[in-house]
């Protein structure tokens, strides 16, 4: 009987040990279930923290973005009106960041945003509120301005601070930074016209040379209308075949005879008429279809060139200006070869000219590109040499085979003058074994120094306007 006792109370001890384990294993899991959740509530706490911010700040730079920064200003704009005071809206575009983006990659470009973004954050103060638009875009507000004069200043001040060079991922940048600025209620009593008169004067800045600050006149708002209207036409121009292409002659001065032609663009304005391209290209570039105009001019010159070898006519070589913009694409090489497959033109048949600085962007992509080209026959030219960079190690490190001289050098060309620059640059490229080929010849002076100082090839109105391809081909029919 003891025995039966004995057993029982140690199946009870079991049990009850057993229960207690249950109990405090329970114990432990509410435990750790009750941290989870805790835990799991901070990291939901967090998230839609993080999502609010999101909500009203440029993931990149940490600036108040848009929908932020509308809010300040509206704000702002209350209190002026209330209080009769006035603020300042500045709307900032950088220039040349494309260039660094391009040639450097996003990463430093990135990093560039960034380090723009302290600065201009830096550079105002408490009451006042920064944005980054987008992009390259930024907007500032200054608030409670007294006088134009001061809000001059501390632009001014602005300016410098963005404009001064930076040290990113061992690269020394140089950008410049055109601001457009807007006095409320001076200019405009309402936000949405406030932001456009400060967008407004910024392209006027950029219309202007870049790189510095304008107040917003009402004369620009005419402008802005006008430059709109004419993008507008622009976009639609390729669609309608508004475009032509004129020939001009380039002529070898020792025979007088046409040995090329430069092809240009001309534009037939459906109510301005016959446009020249100092028109309408700035538009083209700043709008982003210059690479899609640059691609239709290189074709059709192309394909033009090709009928005239194919008809007899002596032309050995047909010139094609290159945008920087067309240049830096990343399928470049691959128009170019595509277009001379298409058309049927022989590679050494065609010369490709490019402005200094286009290739002093990045030289190790640029040299790439250029041996590329010339590796398949394809001349390059420098145009407008000169009027950039003009350094003499970048003319022996490029792979290149003409050097244009650019048409205010020429025109200084006159009896009594000293012309010490052309015939230096006739000699520099005679010395390096390049093509010298000089632009803007309109008098008979020019033509006989020219050809006194052994220049090879000349082009300009003394020798030959740009002609329609009918009369061009008229022309050469007479230099077969």
């Amino acid at each position: 009987m003891p025995d039966l006792i004995a057993i029982e109370n140690a199946r009870l001890q079991d049990e009850l040990r057993d229960h207690i384990g249950r109990l405090q294993e329970a114990n432990r899991q509410l435990v750790i279930s009750s941290v989870n959740a805790r835990e799991l509530a901070e990291q939901l706490h967090a998230a839609q923290a993080e999502m609010v911010h999101l909500a009203h700040h440029d993931h990149l730079t940490t600036l108040p973005n848009r929908r932020q920064f509308t809010k300040q200003l509206a704000d702002r704009i209350a209190h002026a009106g209330a209080h009769g005071c006035k603020l300042a809206l500045l709307f900032i575009d950088l220039d040349r960041f494309k260039v660094v983006n391009d040639s450097l990659g996003h990463g430093v470009g990135d990093l560039l945003l960034q380090a723009v973004a302290q600065r201009l954050a830096a550079s105002v103060r408490g009451t006042d509120a920064v944005c980054r638009e987008g992009g390259d875009e930024f907007v500032a507000m200054l608030a409670d301005v007294a006088h134009a004069e001061d809000v001059s200043a501390r632009v001014a001040h602005i300016h410098h601070l963005l404009t001064a060079p930076y040290t990113i991922a061992q690269h020394v940048l140089h950008i410049g930074a055109s601001i457009g600025i807007s006095i409320y209620p001076d200019d405009v009593a309402d936000l949405e016209a406030l932001m456009r008169s400060a967008d407004i004067a910024m392209y006027s800045v950029k219309e202007h040379g870049r790189n510095s600050f304008a107040f917003f006149e009402p004369p620009m708002d005419v402008r802005a209308m006008a430059r709109h209207h004419m993008e507008v036409s622009l976009r639609n121009a390729l669609e309608r075949h508004e475009f032509v292409l004129y020939y001009q002659a380039q002529v070898n001065l020792a025979s007088n005879r046409t040995a090329g032609a430069e092809a240009l663009i001309r534009w037939h304005h459906p109510t301005k008429g016959l446009l020249l391209p100092k028109a309408f290209i700035g538009i083209a570039e700043e709008c982003g279809i210059i690479k899609q105009i640059d691609r239709w001019v290189l074709r059709e010159a192309c394909l033009q060139a090709k009928s005239w070898q194919d008809a007899g006519y002596a032309l050995e070589t047909i010139s094609v200006n290159i945008s920087g913009q067309e240049f830096e694409s990343a399928d470049f090489l691959q128009t170019v070869f595509s277009t001379l497959n298409q058309s049927g033109l022989p590679p050494q048949s065609l010369e490709l000219e490019l402005t200094e600085g286009t290739l002093m962007r990045d030289s190790a992509a640029t040299i790439e590109k250029l041996e590329t080209l010339r590796a398949a026959g394809i001349r390059i030219a420098i145009d407008d040499f000169g009027t950039g960079y003009s350094s003499l190690g970048y003319l022996r490190r490029f792979p290149i085979d003409t050097l244009k001289i650019d048409q205010t050098f020429v025109a200084d060309i006159h009896p009594g003058s000293d012309d010490v620059l052309v015939d230096t640059v006739i000699s520099i490229g005679n010395r390096l074994r390049h093509h010298v080929v000089a632009e803007g010849i309109e008098t008979v002076e020019q033509l006989d120094f020219l050809r006194e100082h052994a220049c090879d090839t000349g082009q300009g109105f003394h020798l030959s306007p740009p002609l329609p391809a009918a009369e061009f081909a008229q022309a050469l029919a007479g230099n077969r």
